[in-house]
């Protein structure tokens, strides 16, 4: 438990700074706006439907609102993550304060475990609060609850990729602005590298799809738990950790 107090000093800058509320702030009421947008669009459907019955055998709540709900999700986390990770070394490291942690009698590890435990703890909170958006979905319709949790857990499993990758590059530099555009900028590129499977064929297509890290969303706001996506997303988070922990063993070992 070594890790516990480099949490809890990571979780009170974040709170006692304006990080927290600015990034929960946005990531919230952009998320609520996406949210009302596909909330009217659906009301529309529904009244076109009534005119039409044979449309209404094809609205779902789940699938009409929720599940895009999902995918406008994954694409906001791209602008929001890195805000969460871009200080937690590189601010260290500009103000002396990493090498004196790493005095400290606590592990490379351990110190990188508490770090991506506070950036996961705070991207939990705020998944937590959008669940208000699924609850007002089922009060006036029903919802199908087991594709609504596999949404969330392919958010988390996504947030977390992000979180390792922005901890990662704040891990290689003292700027905590170059830490963040270059967090969003390799995930950017992780996100549009997808793009091209449209316009490839064969063995290309297969691969730029597999290295897409946001079609791997679309099972999940399905409904669908596939184990190929479940491993892509644990497989990119560790190798991100892990390379973020070599970056802290080369700093510790140059002094």
């Amino acid at each position: 438990m070594r890790w516990w107090p480099v949490f809890k000093k990571e979780m009170r800058l974040y709170f006692g700074s304006p990080v927290a509320y600015v990034v929960g702030t946005f990531f919230l009421v952009i998320s609520g706006w996406f949210f009302s947008q596909i909330l009217l669009f659906y009301n529309m459907s529904s009244m076109q439907a009534a005119m039409q019955p044979q449309m209404a055998q094809s609205l779902n709540p789940t699938e009409g609102i929720l599940r895009p709900l999902f995918s406008n999700m994954a694409v906001v986390l791209l602008f929001f993550m890195p805000m969460v990770t871009m200080r937690l070394f590189a601010e260290e490291k500009r103000s002396g304060t990493l090498e004196l942690l790493l005095t400290y009698p606590v592990r490379d590890g351990e110190i990188l475990l508490g770090k991506f435990l506070a950036a996961g703890a705070l991207y939990v909170l705020l998944l937590a609060l959008t669940l208000l958006y699924p609850g007002m979905v089922s009060y006036f319709a029903r919802v199908e609850w087991g594709a609504v949790m596999t949404g969330y857990l392919g958010l988390l499993l996504l947030g977390g990729t992000f979180l390792a990758v922005g901890i990662l590059l704040s891990s290689m530099t003292e700027n905590q602005i170059v830490a963040g555009f270059a967090t969003f900028g390799i995930l950017l590129g992780l996100w549009v590298v997808g793009w091209g499977a449209d316009f490839a064929g064969g063995t290309l297509r297969t691969v730029l799809q597999y290295v897409s890290i946001t079609d791997h969303m679309d099972s999940f706001s399905k409904g669908v738990l596939d184990t190929k996506d479940v491993v892509y997303y644990v497989t990119a988070m560790a190798f991100a950790l892990f390379l973020a922990l070599r970056s802290l063993e080369a700093k510790r070992w140059k002094g």
